[in-house]
């Protein structure tokens, strides 16, 4: 077999790359071939450096380095994009037998779901987030911060300043969205998309959002790219660790607040607009981005929990599923997807995204004795059936060859869901 990734760029800017990117090494090392197209071109990340993975760039800018006005245009409709990849992909040596798109928005634009669709290949995309559906792709009033209850593309979706830059910005992300809705409505008429949700939540409020669309909906877990060690010693470390972008949307401030209350330092790994907000609260401490494999060895030294209080419906925040299979707590928002993962009190807590409720568990978090006895039933349970990277790949292909198998049926029903 051999497989397309399609997605924004060779290295994990996010948790929609960082997958993309795991997968193709997964799935290769099964011995699937694999081409990672990417649209942004720059070094690669380690886990690409593989026999089976070939790796092509498409020479594209982040839309988010260009000048407003272009980037408002070719984050709409990318001609330049659809043209690039349409050429890549013809001038493959062999054609994939399916093609799996992880992230368009920030260089490939919804033009690549044109070439997707005239590829005549299945076509899978892994849904880390609400763009499919959600203008702002969070699913987020960041007007109000709180989760939004409106139908994508209503009127009242459309009156909305909900955007998190600007008015502007909400005009150019729903015009995104109703070319988007057009070419997916224009091109899968023969087959459906596959969609791959990475946990339950997102799926059951995606599907409905979704309906009558060319779709059938999968559910696969994120791989866990940690290898089986030693359980880690949480009762040893001093901190409640935050990895990722610091916004509030993912509940950074509330970490810091919420750890100043209970009396325990906060670490936060990685970057973000709320950064100098952070460093001035005390007990805060900032030390950006690290190589994961910096992050696991950090995280085992120094965190008593990893928290990841969302205040937006989180599909499924990857470090948390990391830290439970390093046999340390997690502590998780009980709107977002990795709340799925945690049995709240046994390996982890769930908490309302609220500095209070947050103060509360974190308080819990002081006794050593229940620090260990969370960090070991984490570990245990997770082993006791992991989301290793192997256990994604086999997924996957068992998802490929149910898609393959499709396309060459005799007939196809629109409105089938898996």
């Amino acid at each position: 077999m051999h497989v397309g990734i399609l997605t924004n760029f060779a290295t994990p800017r996010g948790g929609a790359e960082k997958v993309a990117i795991e997968s193709a090494r997964g799935l290769a090392e099964r011995g699937v071939a694999v081409t990672l197209l990417h649209g942004v071109d720059g070094p690669a990340d380690p886990m690409l450096d593989h026999p089976g993975v070939r790796r092509i760039g498409l020479g594209l800018t982040d839309v988010w380095e260009r000048p407003a006005w272009r980037g408002a245009i070719e984050g709409i409709w990318h001609r330049e994009a659809a043209r690039r990849l349409a050429r890549a992909l013809a001038d493959l040596p062999v054609s994939p037998d399916v093609l799996h798109l992880h992230q368009w928005t920030r260089s490939l634009s919804p033009a690549v779901f044109a070439v997707l669709a005239r590829s005549g290949r299945p076509v899978a995309v892994t849904l880390h987030d609400y763009f499919l559906a959600c203008p702002n792709g969070v699913y987020y009033r960041f007007d109000k911060a709180a989760p939004c209850a409106l139908r994508p593309l209503s009127p009242g979706c459309l009156a909305a300043p909900c955007d998190p830059q600007s008015r502007a910005h909400k005009a150019v992300r729903v015009a995104r969205s109703v070319v988007q809705r057009a070419a997916i409505g224009r091109g899968f008429t023969r087959h459906p998309i596959d969609l791959v949700h990475v946990s339950d939540g997102s799926r059951a409020r995606l599907e409905p959002m979704l309906a009558g669309g060319p779709f059938r909906h999968h559910r696969v877990d994120n791989p866990v790219r940690v290898e089986r060690a030693e359980s880690a010693e949480p009762a040893c470390g001093d901190a409640v660790a935050f990895v990722g972008r610091f916004t509030r949307e993912k509940g950074a401030d509330l970490v810091a607040e919420a750890a100043r209350r209970a009396g325990l330092p906060a670490l936060f790994v990685g970057d973000g607009p709320l950064e100098a907000e952070l460093r001035a609260v005390p007990g805060a401490e900032v030390i950006g981005w690290r190589a994961p494999s910096e992050v696991e060895t950090l995280l085992r030294r120094r965190a008593r929990a990893v928290a990841a209080p969302a205040r937006w419906l989180e599909t499924g925040p990857l470090t948390v599923y990391e830290a439970l299979a390093a046999g340390i707590p997690a502590v998780a928002s009980d709107r977002a997807g990795a709340g799925e993962r945690i049995r709240h009190g046994e390996t982890g807590f769930l908490a309302p995204p609220e500095a209070g409720a947050l103060a509360e568990v974190f308080g819990r978090l002081k006794d050593d004795a229940t620090v260990r006895r969370l960090g070991q039933a984490a570990y245990d349970r997770y082993w006791a059936a992991p989301t290793t990277l192997d256990a994604h790949a086999e997924a996957l292909c068992g998802l490929y060859a149910g898609m393959t198998a499709a396309a060459e049926a005799p007939s196809f029903q629109r409105s089938a869901v898996m």
